[in-house]
């Protein structure tokens, strides 16, 4: 039960943090004069690296490997995050085309395609007594996935040449930043792991530290360009009613599908929590490097921002309701 609790006071600075950081960007938003005293876009650039760097050096191949014999679940939850998702929000895109609202439905598009989380998604199975290797190896593998995944599902929609999109540029960036970090990582992860475990605590603070940045600088070049001023309340509530519905629709259909394929209680917790996750890292490292237009990316921030808040605070109390219910059938 401590640990439920820890964890939710926790997150519930982490999403006070980003409230602030939104109000920061239009109370005193960063303008580009600044940069002679501090460079945040390199700053940040150079954060995302040193995220998905330290993520590499975080992998336990050796867990990885372990777990592999689990493939139904694996399978199941990886479908989830990059069929599943992607596809329940494809199914609008004929009503969406050609609108005033493609736009929103090409961000929720955009949370769709992104990975499973990590930490999170790890710590609510623990709490929850479900199947931790295989959310471990889950959460883990999901980013890795996405590095490919998220990017090419996104290419159906983002055209080069579009709001100065390229998609030279772009896989320029990726490998800049996300994929040789990641590989660095993992050849140094022999040498530094036991590092990064005595400082896992430290990093964790750092990996919000950029995000916090970055919905800082989104939300000051947003507000300093009126952005705002063409989303409308009914945008926000689209967004909001649809972000809810897509977590529910995707827990319910991983669960059913787990039923029908008998897993065990602990595999069916996993596949549903691991399964109906997004990543606000990676959402956040994503719009920054995808080629969204700069007015447009506090647009595609907003739905990710809304999903990892709802889905902190439900599955935290879900988790810490299936860890009771389990404790009365022992008793």
């Amino acid at each position: 039960m401590k640990l439920g609790k820890i964890t939710l006071d926790k997150q519930n600075i982490f999403l006070l943090l980003l409230i602030i950081m939104v109000a920061a960007g239009k109370l005193i938003p960063f303008r580009d004069n600044y940069n002679q005293y501090f460079n945040l876009s390199g700053f940040i650039d150079w954060g995302i690296a040193a995220i998905f760097l330290l993520y590499g050096l975080k992998l336990n191949i050796k867990e990885i490997v372990k777990d592999i014999s689990n493939w139904k679940l694996h399978l199941l939850v990886q479908c989830g995050t990059f069929i599943l998702f992607p596809l329940l929000v494809f199914l609008f895109y004929g009503f969406a085309k050609d609108t005033a609202y493609y736009t929103t439905w090409l961000s929720l598009f955009f949370l769709a395609c992104l990975p499973s989380t990590v930490s999170s998604s790890v710590v609510m199975v623990s709490i929850a007594k479900g199947n931790v290797t295989s959310a471990i190896f889950n959460a883990s593998i999901s980013g890795i996935i996405g590095i490919i995944m998220t990017p090419l599902l996104m290419s159906f929609f983002i055209q080069p040449g579009q709001e100065n999109m390229d998609n030279s540029e772009i896989i320029h960036q990726l490998l800049l930043k996300v994929l040789l970090p990641i590989i660095l990582g993992l050849l140094l992860n022999p040498l530094l792991k036991n590092w990064v475990t005595r400082y896992s605590k430290i990093i964790a603070e750092f990996d919000k530290m950029i995000i916090l940045l970055i919905i800082y600088e989104s939300f000051s070049e947003a507000f300093s360009q009126n952005v705002f001023a063409s989303a409308s309340p009914v945008i926000f509530i689209i967004i909001a009613v649809s972000v809810i519905t897509l977590f529910f629709s995707v827990y319910e259909i991983l669960k059913l599908i787990s039923k029908k394929l008998h897993f065990k209680r602990e595999d069916i917790i996993t596949t549903t929590f691991c399964g109906s996750k997004k990543s606000l890292v990676h959402g956040s490292l994503f719009v920054m490097v995808l080629g969204i237009a700069e007015d447009e990316k506090v647009l595609f921030l907003l739905p990710v921002m809304i999903y990892h808040s709802f889905q902190l605070f439900y599955v935290s109390w879900l988790a810490n309701k299936i860890e009771k219910k389990t404790q009365m059938t022992k008793i």
